[in-house]
């Protein structure tokens, strides 16, 4: 059972994967980063932890489900001339809740208020916002496990690979969520990224795949763009306080 570990291949397809669910996790730190910042500062912390816990065993379990997983690509109906599978079906599901989701939390931060004048009405719970992660990991989830089905021999490698990948994400959602809530402008550029993922999922169901590298790269160059303008921000605030306080200093 653990012959892999002394099997070269095993090593590289664990590499190989392990990278993969890095990189196409990143959709889900930012997720999870807006999802918790909604929460009090003492529990934010238990929501990452059971919500990553959550989507770890539910991975693993779709792991174990390898054939069943493969059978989420056969087409179940057909409208115009178009074949829908199960993994159609999720994707657009979990794109339009990121849509919805996504255009809510705008619409609150702007208005600050829903339409009825009173609190948002998605409830800001714990319960709440470890279910929310556990789900919408596993919409994200779906084609990476798919395809780490292809590109792995041992079920030990993929669930090792994607053990990683959570670990990562855990480490990594505590410093974006901070970023975001010491800088208040980014949390609208990562409301957007929502929106453009939540897209590309549904375009994805509709058997219009729009490439990850172009969606990685426009996220990756509007925040260089929202770096640097933070820096400049930073910097403007700290000449305004130089100013101030020299303008303050008793004369001699």
């Amino acid at each position: 059972m653990l012959a892999w570990l002394t099997n070269p291949d095993a090593w590289a397809s664990f590499i190989a994967l392990s990278a993969m669910e890095i990189v196409l996790g990143i959709d889900n730190v930012v997720f999870i980063s807006l999802l918790v910042s909604r929460l009090p500062a003492d529990r934010r912390l238990t929501a990452r932890r059971i919500g990553l816990s959550l989507a770890l065993v539910f991975r693993v379990i779709m792991l174990g489900g390898i054939a069943w997983m493969i059978h989420l690509t056969t087409p179940i109906f057909s409208v115009g001339g178009y074949d829908f599978s199960w993994r159609d079906l999720i994707l657009i599901a979990g794109g339009l809740f990121l849509l919805v989701k996504g255009t809510r939390e705008i619409h609150q931060d702007i208005e600050g208020e829903d339409e009825e004048g009173g609190p948002s009405p998605v409830a800001d719970t714990l319960t709440s916002a470890i279910l929310q992660i556990a789900v919408i990991d596993l919409v994200f989830s779906i084609d990476s496990i798919i395809t780490a089905v292809g590109m792995a021999d041992h079920v030990e490698v993929m669930i090792a690979a994607v053990a990683v990948a959570i670990l990562v994400m855990y480490f990594a959602s505590e410093p974006v969520a901070g970023f975001i809530e010491r800088h208040p402008t980014t949390k609208m550029l990562a409301l957007s990224f929502l929106l453009l993922i939540g897209a590309a999922l549904i375009a994805d169901g509709m058997h219009f795949h729009i490439p990850r590298q172009y969606i990685y790269f426009a996220m990756a160059f509007a925040a260089a763009v929202e770096v640097v303008n933070v820096m400049a921000s930073r910097k403007r605030r700290r000449a305004a306080q130089a100013k101030s306080k020299a303008k303050n200093q008793p004369k001699r």
